[in-house]
């Protein structure tokens, strides 16, 4: 039987380590704290453990507890080894529905599946959600294995593909706040942590027209990626190519790169034709994090 979500006794709502997190005010509903534990859930760098939640959160351990075992319940979280958590199949499900159902999605659509058919590898179209890249669309060739990510899933900018080729044609201000203003963790052994080496990565955009990142995200994966302009000329989102090393060789990323920014050209023109593009009208009213329109 699933849980009930509830507030708890007067003082479930104080962190686990004794102190209020930041922006978390006395007399919240069990929706806002459930929406605020579903937010901390699909964080990068998943999956979460209880503690990170509740510190992320400002709520007591028992209370996240609880709310993780409706959500469990529910298929809008799993549990992993180890005591930690990561989003469900259903709220992944629901976030592919909402995403797939975009106007910018269906006109990035033709200029994805013709990308992976020239190359055969993944494709992927991704916009910015705060210091995130979410993935708007998936494209996967027919082949055994498969890349683990996801439509809804999110990823960091600082070591991705799709998310250095935003950066890259960022406001500098917005790129220093999110290379400078916080610690950058090693995903792999191959991260790059130190936000002057980032940089000089993202300097490859304007040189070749494409970002490569060669396993700084997950082991064994190498992608090449470039950036989607709006009808504003402001970062819409990103376009990439993923695949194992051994297949995506540097014989093949001189290839495949140039494709990828002809693609990413395609989507740009096409936003252009259309407006502003209905990522960045989203953007622009708060509904999702990362600069203005």
């Amino acid at each position: 039987m699933a849980t009930v979500v509830n507030g708890g006794p007067a003082n479930a709502d104080e962190p686990g380590n004794g102190e209020q997190a930041p922006g978390v005010g006395p007399g919240k509903g069990a929706v806002e704290k459930a929406l605020d534990v579903l937010s901390a859930l699909v964080r990068p760098g998943g999956p979460h453990r209880l503690a990170e939640l509740a510190k992320h959160t400002g709520l007591a351990k028992p209370t996240v507890h609880r709310m993780l075992q409706t959500f469990s319940d529910a298929g809008f979280a799993v549990s992993a080894p180890g005591g930690s958590y990561h989003a469900g199949p259903r709220l992944l499900g629901m976030a592919a529905a909402a995403l797939a159902d975009s106007s910018d999605s269906q006109l990035a659509r033709p200029a994805l599946v013709e990308l992976q058919r020239r190359t055969g590898h993944t494709v992927h179209y991704a916009i910015r959600n705060g210091h995130s890249a979410v993935y708007l669309a998936k494209i996967e060739p027919a082949q055994a294995y498969r890349m683990t990510s996801q439509v809804g899933g999110n990823v960091p900018l600082y070591c991705t593909a799709v998310g250095r080729a935003m950066l890259a044609r960022l406001p500098e201000a917005e790129v220093a706040e999110i290379l400078d203003g916080r610690e950058l963790l090693a995903r792999t052994p191959r991260t790059l942590t130190d936000p002057a080496d980032i940089r000089a990565e993202l300097s490859a955009l304007d040189e070749r027209g494409y970002i490569v990142e060669d396993e700084q995200n997950e082991a064994n994966v190498r992608c090449v990626a470039a950036p989607v302009l709006d009808g504003l000329g402001q970062v819409a989102g990103a376009i990439s190519v993923s695949g194992l090393t051994f297949t995506l060789d540097e014989d093949s990323i001189a290839v495949f790169g140039p494709l990828v920014a002809e693609a990413a050209e395609q989507v740009s023109r096409s936003l252009g034709s259309q407006g502003i593009g209905a990522i960045s009208r989203a953007r622009a009213f708060g509904i999702i994090e990362g600069g203005t329109a």
